[in-house]
């Protein structure tokens, strides 16, 4: 009877592929927002791709938080597994944000910022897809983890300081006209910013996970 019940429970391997398949999501989904960058027909095109991705990030988001409560043993606590995966969606809800911003003003020309924030972003949803499956193997691999995390934490702080410098110059080239291109600028600027900041949200629970394991 007891093997029965657990052969009807999820396996606690099986959060580590959702992870997996979350942290595809949010690469493809990032990588898509820096290609809205080239302007032209590929604004509308990546921004389909975005809004799927995020969809898809979603239905995985939705398939943790079920699994957490029907999981008779998680890989690491629970609250942990929440966290994780609700930070990691918020980062591909704010690049939807992203993305909405840039296509309901009709943006087809963009700062250097704003597209090396976009590459941060892009750096940032790479280092975390290296990243999740690492967490399966956290003793062996909390070395590993520490620096990828240490390096997202760099990142965010990198575009901290594209977005300053970005919207500065911005402001100088929109000094006596109508403001509306500053608005809309500060606006792609302001949402960058928190995709990159909600990445550090996913290190640093990576990191705090780490070091309850270690």
């Amino acid at each position: 009877m007891l093997r029965w019940f657990h052969a009807l429970m999820p396996k606690e391997e099986r959060f580590f592929a959702l992870f997996a398949r979350h942290s595809e999501a949010v690469v493809a989904g990032a990588q898509a927002l820096r290609a809205m960058m080239a302007g032209g027909d590929a604004v509308a095109a990546n921004f389909k791709i975005v809004m799927d991705r995020e969809q898809d990030a979603d239905d995985v988001t939705r398939e943790v938080l079920i699994a957490v409560r029907r999981t008779f043993i998680t890989p690491f606590d629970r609250g942990n597994i929440r966290d994780l995966i609700t930070a990691m969606d918020n980062a591909i809800d704010q690049m939807q944000k992203a993305a909405k911003t840039i296509l309901l003003f009709e943006v087809k020309d963009f700062t250097p910022q704003m597209k090396d924030m976009a590459d941060a972003v892009v750096n940032c949803a790479e280092l975390v897809r290296e990243g999740v499956p690492l967490l399966s193997q956290i003793s062996a691999q909390a070395g590993h983890l520490s620096a990828l995390t240490e390096q997202i934490s760099k990142l965010e702080g990198k575009a901290d300081e594209l977005h300053d410098i970005g919207l500065r110059a911005l402001y100088q080239a929109n000094v006596g006209k109508s403001g509306l291109e500053f608005y809309v600028g500060n606006e792609i600027y302001d949402h960058l910013e928190k995709v990159v900041d909600r990445f550090d949200d996913v290190a640093n629970v990576m990191h705090g996970i780490v070091v309850e394991h270690v």
